[in-house]
């Protein structure tokens, strides 16, 4: 977890914690364990006014302490029910001065008001976070966006609990994170009360608004619904059809889905890609059809639960255990339903990355190329290639042992390539290395290998 990254800082705590990719995000000398965020919006002027109230443990002597927070302004911070001593905001940073330092190993609670015109945060990857549909919001915080509506420590490997109210007008459907709890109307505002007991990473944390009616999905195992305009529900019936099955084939093939349920989001506006949140994901209108169109991209959202979601990476430079996991649930379900198999969309995607420059590593793709689509097909194709060496029995056990192992923790790649090495009957280290570590694009192992 966070560590000083530099002496000079050590009784005050690191400004940053940084990740490589991110160097300004995330805060050292502490760790959150929970937020507690209280939030009033107004659809109609885009104006959100909240408190967070953070649990966290000092992992070092601290006399002062960062949060990452972006584009809101906070008019009252206090430490342990104690106004701030000081308090410094800067355009990606709340710098706080508790009026006591607070010792190593303590725990403690800081208590920031605040409020203002949400908006995205701007990243090498676009505008990410906090943003305005045409009636309504979307949070897509995936890497950096989590600080464009709460005070955060903004990194991965954080994981913590969440409550979450949220209050907006009554005609609109709030969606957060976790379990509804409780709802109330008052007037003609309606505040939303969800608990998410699973720890999560700060950029899976979201806000869903618009005018949605409800779908349900499932009959039977997990909860699954759908929150969508009502002229997409004949579409929606037809496209989500399949993914009870899905659900099934994840399960058998993963281990026990990670949350308590599972809800699709449909925005009215389009979007240029569905994304993933814990516990949910998000798809635009453009990609609801009625003929499947995007049977795939539903498979792909639904497998980031087990993948991203309940093990989340510790730096982003594994994301491939994200996206490659994530693009390889796509090829299992296509085999499973009757499309090419799994290893017929290895074949052909190898070919196809085969006529595609050879100038990135998976293993480590660096930041501007985190989200290329070559790391998520030579992922998947890794995984193909071990499923290849091992047989699909120890293939799937290891799978299903990954994720119990790790479930609602974090992973890194040196921890697949250790639990690879102990179901495989020759060491792995040179074909994890060909896969993730060289720009060249080796070849599949023989089918015979299986």
């Amino acid at each position: 977890m966070p560590r000083n990254t530099s002496t000079a800082l050590a009784s005050e705590g690191a400004r940053t914690f940084g990740d490589p990719y991110l160097p300004t995000s995330g805060n050292g000398g502490y760790t959150v364990l929970h937020y507690d965020l209280d939030c009033d919006y107004r659809v109609s002027s885009n104006r959100l006014t909240a408190t967070a109230t953070i649990t966290a443990v000092a992992t070092q002597r601290l006399s002062k302490f960062s949060m990452d927070f972006a584009g809101l302004v906070a008019s009252k911070v206090s430490v342990n029910g104690v106004r701030s001593a000081h308090l410094q905001q800067t355009a990606r940073k709340l710098v706080i001065t508790p009026g006591t330092p607070l010792n190593n190993g303590a725990e403690f609670t800081v208590t920031v008001r605040y409020a203002g015109l949400p908006r995205p945060v701007r990243s090498q990857w676009g505008e990410v976070g906090w943003e305005e549909l045409s009636d309504g919001v979307i949070v897509a915080g995936q890497p950096s966006g989590a600080p464009s509506w709460f005070p955060c420590n903004d990194h991965p490997s954080n994981k913590a609990t969440y409550t979450i109210k949220f209050s907006a007008e009554t005609a609109y459907r709030v969606l957060c994170n976790g379990e509804l709890v409780h709802k109330s109307q008052r007037a003609s505002r309606t505040q939303w009360e969800f608990h998410s007991h699973e720890p999560m990473a700060t950029y899976l944390a979201t806000v869903q608004i618009g005018l949605y009616e409800t779908m349900g999905v499932s009959q039977s195992g997990v909860p699954q619904y759908v929150l969508l305009p009502e002229d997409l529900r004949p579409n929606a019936l037809a496209d989500f059809e399949p993914q009870p099955r899905m659900m099934e084939l994840f399960e058998r093939l993963f281990g026990p889905y990670p949350f308590e349920d599972y809800t699709v989001v449909v925005t009215d506006d389009d979007l240029e890609i569905p994304l993933e949140a814990q516990g949910l994901a998000i798809f635009g209108r453009n990609h609801i059809d009625g003929v499947g169109g995007s049977e795939r991209l539903i498979a792909h959202e639904l497998s980031h639960q087990w993948f991203g979601n309940s093990l989340t990476v510790s730096l982003w430079r594994d994301i491939w255990l994200h996206e490659g996991f994530a693009c390889y649930a796509e090829w299992l379900w296509s085999d499973e339903s009757g499309g090419p198999t799994a290893d017929a969309c290895a074949e052909a995607h190898w070919a196809k990355l085969n006529r595609l420059p050879k100038d990135l590593l998976v293993g480590d793709p660096g930041a501007l190329h985190m989200f290329d689509d070559r790391v998520y097909k030579r992922g998947a194709l890794t995984l193909h290639a071990i499923r290849r060496i091992l047989g699909d029995a120890s293939f799937f056990a290891l799978l299903r042992e990954w994720v119990a192992t790790h479930r609602h923790g974090s992973v890194s790649t040196p921890e697949f390539i250790a639990l690879v090495e102990r179901y495989a009957a020759a060491p792995v280290g040179a074909l994890f290395a060909s896969w993730l570590d060289r720009p060249s694009l080796p070849k599949l192992p023989r089918k015979s290998a299986i």
